[in-house]
């Protein structure tokens, strides 16, 4: 299986460390699973203006099919402003209405406020829902005081919690793909 992780944000390094910290714990947990970072800040994924995917710069065609080919993944976004960042939105918008069909797709957000988790209820779960894919309940919210200098995750409860987030995908994934191939 392979575990496709979105780090939602062109600035900072905290969400991306988040995001690695769940992709790292999947290979532990399953050291056949084959993972990949997607970090947004590493692409200059075109603002949407409504041409075929094939129209748009490499970058963007590349974070798009890596997305499509996963079998299952994870979004990470921080939370600026009660909201996620544009350029995360702008990457939902290039995918088309089933790209998540079938696929379990967890969701670690960091933020500065402890009120900031309800983003991933109000905001992230409805975009992932429209595009049909499966969203885990255990998902992981990590505030910025959790992180220490050096932006390595130091609350246990958060490591227990991204440990308890990922077994729940590849349990919910496991299930999900045992059914279609049947």
């Amino acid at each position: 299986m392979k575990l496709v992780g979105i780090s939602g944000s062109i600035i900072g390094s905290k969400t991306s460390k988040a995001v690695h910290e769940v992709l790292q714990t999947a290979k532990v947990k399953d050291a056949s699973m084959i993972t990949e970072l997607i970090d947004l800040k590493d692409y200059k994924v075109e603002f949407v203006n409504g041409k075929p995917l094939n129209d748009y710069n490499d970058d963007t065609i590349k974070v798009v099919t890596t997305i499509l080919s996963a079998d299952f993944l994870l979004i990470g976004t921080p939370i600026y402003q009660a909201s996620i960042p544009g350029v995360l939105k702008n990457l939902f918008d290039h995918l088309p209405i089933d790209a998540l069909k079938s696929k379990v797709t967890g969701i670690v957000t960091t933020g500065g406020t402890e009120k900031h988790f309800l983003v991933t209820e109000y905001q992230l779960r409805p975009i992932i829902n429209y595009l049909k894919g499966v969203v885990p309940v255990g998902n992981v919210y990590v505030h910025n005081h959790d992180f220490s200098k050096d932006n390595e995750i130091t609350n246990t409860d958060i490591i227990n919690r991204i440990d308890r987030l990922v077994e729940e995908m590849i349990y919910l994934q496991n299930g999900i793909s045992n059914r279609v191939e049947k």
